[in-house]
């Protein structure tokens, strides 16, 4: 049994009240280092790519570096992502590590809160890491989010604004109409720098009123381990309410061969969502086949 990656929640502290994302249900929890590096040998039969990425933003970490540097030590590769909030906390170095693979920023957090800052402060380190990216390392890559391009909730006028600056920083054509009636996937702005494209969605909750059968990447290319130790089907139950085991008692061999999960793959295989929240959770609606 082998996954294309593992989603890591370093911690579920966020530090945000984005309004596309509900909020925790489960206390405030950071890894330990040392319970971290158990997960990294956990997981090492299963895959070599691990996503700093759930519920928390890894950058309210001020010891990122230190996670870092265990995870390398591992050999894993890492995909991090973060509202960018947080960057001004850390040495702009720190995300040129070596274990970091890319940099996923999520942009469209920005005008989802009431920062304390302007959007030119917000922007400014998010560009001095591309910059620095672009001398120091040209392997990273760093994707721009803007997951706010449906019809009903898109900002036109903060994507507008957002297109002018990234065309003026960049020297890259971001022609707004374009754009909305086009719908590419993603636009290079530099040498492995992207603004990529995508919509809302919600996230799954067992009070949501929808239910359908599908088939998901859960347990297929990822699953999800929480701050806690809490071993989930996918990275989008930051709560852990489907609980296949934790990694603080059990092994990851016994969680992946359990009886629950193989019942969750097996279902996915007939396009049958076994767990209330798989059926509740609209995302898997877009592995439909076409």
């Amino acid at each position: 049994m082998k996954f294309y990656r593992v989603y890591i929640e370093l911690t579920n502290i966020c530090g945000l009240k984005c309004s596309f994302c509900p909020p925790k249900a489960l206390p405030s929890h950071t890894m330990s280092f040392s319970f971290f590096e158990h997960v990294l040998n956990e997981l090492t039969p299963y895959t070599k790519e691990v996503a700093y990425h759930m519920g928390g933003d890894p950058l309210t970490l001020s010891n990122l570096k230190a996670y870092l540097d265990i995870t390398l030590k591992k050999h894993f590769k890492v995909m991090l992502t973060t509202s960018g909030y947080y960057l001004n906390k850390h040495d702009l170095h720190t995300l040129l590590h070596p274990a970091i693979k890319q940099v996923n920023i999520s942009l469209n957090s920005y005008n989802k809160n009431s920062m304390p800052l302007s959007f030119e402060a917000y922007m400014e380190p998010i560009v001095a890491l591309c910059r620095l990216k672009l001398e120091k390392n040209r392997e990273l890559f760093i994707n721009l989010r803007l997951w706010n391009m449906d019809e009903e909730q898109s900002e036109k006028a903060f994507n507008e604004t957002l297109f002018k600056y990234l065309e003026k920083t960049f020297n890259t054509p971001l022609d707004a109409t374009k754009i909305y009636e086009e719908k590419p996937r993603s636009i290079r702005l530099a040498e492995k720098v992207l603004l990529h494209f995508d919509t809302y969605f919600e996230w799954p909750s067992l009070a949501s009123s929808h239910h359908s059968d599908g088939t998901c990447l859960g347990l297929s290319s990822h699953f999800g381990i929480l701050s806690n130790g809490t071993v989930v089907p996918c990275c989008l139950d930051k709560d852990g309410v489907v609980e296949l085991g934790s990694l603080q008692t059990d092994t990851l061999e016994h969680i992946l061969n359990a009886p629950r999960t193989h019942t969750i793959i097996e279902g996915f295989k007939r396009h049958k969502a076994i767990e209330t929240l798989c059926q509740k959770c609209e995302y898997k609606n877009r592995f439909k086949e076409n």
